[in-house]
């Protein structure tokens, strides 16, 4: 009697096994367990209303926090993701209001500013070798005198409004800012702008040559280099995808709430790195999931809108945020040890 052992190569993997390499894995429990928590204590939390309250707290959140894990995987920082929102916003509006272009073209401008800044950051870094946390520290400063500095000499205020009645506000407001009825409750397009986003960016990671690009170069620029991967493309390119979600998010904004001040978006981009985090990213890069920075916002969205719900003092949030941002990093490293113990 003979018995047959299967080659471990070609054993299909326990489920446990294939879960665990997941770096989202930990982001979603982490959603659950937060969705499950404030539906319990709550009574708004679950209705359509506080659905829609904090899935659109969430949206424009996790439209930046996708994009820069993207970035985060590919090896680097960008600290003017929150600032950029601004710019772009300001570019728009001030456009639009005081120089009489249309809506669209005031979008498409913009849109040209935001990719050219973030091409900028891309090629400084790649290009003095200084880290990324350094020259989009100085960004962020120089975008940040910029919409101050040019706001005020353009209006004499520290405010750009009365986007309302520009033309092609309609149909660009239709575009980024409608909402779609849902049941009787009326939910925020930027849902969908967060949702499909996020979908593009997890295909890209996962199903393309270029999402192969952004973990080589975040694992080891060096390697792979050395083994043809073009690392000043792929980096550069990084940064203009978040260059190009801050536009949009910026777009969202200034098309919904018809203003914007010249101080908004600072301090956003922590927001943007920790939402990513909790979602799976490693801080030292070439490890993450877009699909988990969508969740990681989601737990943002669902936290601090609960946290209204039940009534506490907002000030409980910071200290949500901090002891999940502990315990993200603390499960990320043990879900990386894991997957490549799996792996081997």
């Amino acid at each position: 009697m003979t018995t047959t052992t299967l080659d471990e190569r070609i054993a299909k993997p326990r489920l446990m096994d294939r879960l665990v390499v997941r770096p989202e894995i930990g982001a979603l429990l982490g959603a659950v367990v937060v969705f499950l928590f404030f539906t319990v204590v709550t009574d708004q939390f679950f209705s359509g209303s506080g659905v829609a309250t904090w899935l659109d707290d969430a949206s424009t959140l996790g439209i930046m926090a996708v994009a820069v894990s993207l970035l985060m995987i590919g090896g680097e920082f960008d600290l003017s993701a929150g600032v950029m929102t601004a710019s772009t916003a300001l570019v728009t509006a001030t456009l639009a209001t005081q120089a009489g272009w249309n809506v669209w073209l005031a979008l498409f401008a913009s849109l040209v500013f935001a990719l050219a800044v973030g091409a900028f950051n891309g090629w400084l870094v790649m290009r003095t070798g200084l880290p990324s946390f350094i020259v989009t520290l100085g960004t962020f400063l120089a975008l940040q005198g910029l919409n101050l500095g040019v706001t005020r000499l353009v209006t004499g205020t520290v405010q750009v409004s009365g986007m309302r009645s520009t033309d092609g506000y309609e149909s660009a407001g239709f575009v980024f800012a409608s909402t779609v009825d849902i049941g009787g409750t009326a939910f925020q397009i930027s849902i969908l702008w967060w949702i499909g986003f996020a979908v593009l960016a997890a295909w890209l990671l996962v199903r393309t040559r270029f999402g192969n690009w952004i973990f080589a170069v975040g694992g080891s620029a060096q390697s792979s280099r050395a083994v043809g991967v073009p690392v000043v493309r792929t980096k550069i390119m990084l940064f203009m995808t978040t260059a190009l979600a801050a536009w949009l998010v910026g777009s969202i904004n200034i098309l919904r709430f018809a203003s914007v001040q010249a101080n908004q978006g600072i301090g956003l981009e922590f927001q943007y790195i920790i939402a990513a985090v909790i979602g799976g990213c490693l801080l030292t890069g070439g490890f993450g999931s877009a699909i988990g920075a969508a969740i990681g916002a989601l737990i943002f969205g669902m936290a601090r809108q609960g946290i209204v719900f039940a009534r506490w003092d907002s000030d409980w949030f910071m200290l949500f945020l901090g002891v999940m941002l502990l315990s993200a990093v603390l499960v990320n490293n043990a879900f990386r040890r894991r997957a490549e113990r799996v792996r081997r």
